[in-house]
Parts: structure tokens; sequence; C-alpha cells
């Protein structure tokens, strides 16, 4: 594992605790949109697939449950904690995110590396990921005001897939025949999703501004 994977790993386990730290300290889930927690419980269930029954690494079984059950947790307390619950904007969360789940199962049976069932789903699930925090940005963008734990959880998760780009081209370049178009497209898909995020996140820091997003 070269230090850009476990840059991006940590980041990413930063952004999970960033966004249990908001719901379980201060029980409140105020812009965060439920969609996108579900689809990354979908993601991470459509992937982590072989858990049980392909043992990697304590390392690699030790995250996969991390992401499985924090997901599920979130979503958990999003839709059933008694005070939790009050805070979720449904009214603002309406991107219909079911239209999502469709395009990107299709394509993934189109387009795979091996046509077997893990294999499809962990396909889908990468296309389903690149596309997952589209319900979360357009609740910001309608929402504007965004508090500095919601803010923090999209930064650190548009990072993670960032250096999770800087992995590939390590890897590209030190080992060879690495070539896997699928997780590369998915994930640039991704990361360009973010951009304008990032810009206005970057603006409000440099200016020492509350982070807002034009409608």
């Amino acid at each position: 594992m070269n230090i850009f994977r476990l840059a991006g790993d940590m980041t990413h386990l930063a952004s999970v605790l960033v966004l249990l730290l908001k719901i379980h300290t201060i029980k409140s889930c105020a812009g965060i949109s439920l969609k996108t927690q579900e689809l990354y419980a979908i993601v991470f269930a459509s992937r982590y697939l072989d858990i049980f029954t392909d043992f990697i690494s304590l390392y690699n079984t030790l995250m996969k449950l991390i992401f499985l059950g924090s997901s599920f947790s979130i979503v958990w307390y999003m839709r059933s904690h008694k005070i939790v619950r009050r805070s979720y904007d449904k009214d603002q969360d309406t991107f219909r995110h079911y239209f999502l789940l469709l395009p990107c199962l299709l394509v993934a049976l189109l387009i795979n590396e091996k046509f077997t069932f893990k294999e499809v789903m962990w396909t889908f699930s990468l296309y389903l990921e690149a596309v997952a925090i589209v319900p979360q940005l357009v609740l910001l963008q309608r929402t504007r005001n965004i508090d500095n734990l919601t803010g923090q959880y999209v930064f650190l998760l548009g990072a993670y897939r960032g250096l999770y780009i800087l992995n590939w081209i390590y890897r590209y370049f030190t080992e060879p025949h690495y070539i896997h178009w699928i997780p590369w497209i998915s994930g640039i898909v991704q990361t360009l999703l973010y951009a304008d995020f990032f810009y206005y996140y970057f603006e409000s820091w440099k200016n020492n501004k509350k982070l807002q997003l034009p409608a």
C-alpha cells in the first residue's frame, strides 16, 4: 500500500467520523442528504459481498466493516432516531435518487471486467459511488448556508477520491500492467462533481467567510 492509498483511506474514514460526530454529539443531521447516505449504504453493501468469503488482510476487513456499519447506522439515525430525525430537512432533500440506481446497474451489466455476480455488483458500486454525492450537492445548493461540520464532511469525501486518483497514477508508473479503466473513469467523474464545491470551499477558507453555494 502506498502513501496516497493510505491517505485516501484515512481521509474517507475521517469524513465518516466527522458526520458521525455531528449526528451523535450534536444530535442533528441538518444539511445532510438522507438520499446520499442511502446510496452510500447500497454502494458498500454491493461492493463488499466478499467480506466473509475472501480474506485479503485484517486492515482490509476492518475498513469494510467500518464503512458498512457506519453507512447503515447513519441511515438509521436519520430515519429512526427520535431526536436526530427531527432535524432532517425532508422538504429540501427531494432529489429522486432511485433514478440513479437503474442506469448504474444497466451500465454495470454492459461494461464490466468479468461477467460474474460479484464482479457486476462491484462495478455497479463504482458507478453508483461516482454519482451518490449528487443529492447532497443539490441539497447544499438549496439550503446555501452550510455549517462547518457538513462542509468538512463533503470536503473530506471529495479529497478522499482525489487522493485515490493520485494512488492510481502512482501505481500506473510503478506497477507493470496496472490498467483499470472502470474505477479510473468512475473516480474522475466523481471528483469532477466536487469541482464547484471545492472552489467555493477554498474561497470561503481564503476569505474567512461562512461557506455558501450559489442557488
